[in-house]
């Protein structure tokens, strides 16, 4: 092992706090050095799990809270979103494109479908006590990190 690093932060599922999530995690991961587009991609799948947590975990207007896990282990990244709100029933139905539990309130149903495309691995695990994603990728251009 060359690398290794981690943080955590706890947050309101908020949608003010999609932002700060965004930027956490690209601040964190700059120590790899990504390129530009490793970072969009990974900024972009970010939003969409708090996102998640934000419109689905916590429908009754006291919000819980998101907690925000990166880790750097050598060249990958793995970011873990997890909430502790009422889950998903349907794993497999909610990955399917297009597919939204709150059509009323004009949601594309995209956002599991753009986690996998930005990232290398999508895990969903969930349960009637909350959902945890983990998303993983492989930064091509590690060559900077050093253990200091």
């Amino acid at each position: 092992m060359k690398y290794s690093n981690f943080m955590e932060v706890s947050f309101k599922a908020l949608s003010v706090n999609e932002g700060f999530a965004r930027v956490c995690v690209a601040s964190f991961c700059v120590q790899l050095n990504p390129t530009v587009d490793e970072i969009t991609d990974i900024k972009t799948a970010v939003s969409e799990a708090v996102t998640n947590c934000v419109v689905h975990a916590y429908p009754s207007s006291n919000k819980g809270d998101v907690v925000l896990r990166c880790e750097l282990e050598d060249d990958l990244v793995t970011i873990t979103v997890s909430d502790r709100g009422i889950g998903i029933k349907d794993i497999i139905k909610a990955r399917e494109p297009f597919y939204t539990s709150k059509p009323s309130a004009e949601r594309s149903g995209m956002g599991f479908t753009v986690m996998e495309s930005f990232m290398d691995d999508v895990q969903v695990t969930s349960n009637s006590f909350g959902t945890s994603v983990k998303m993983i990728k492989r930064i091509c251009t590690n060559s900077n990190a050093e253990v200091g």
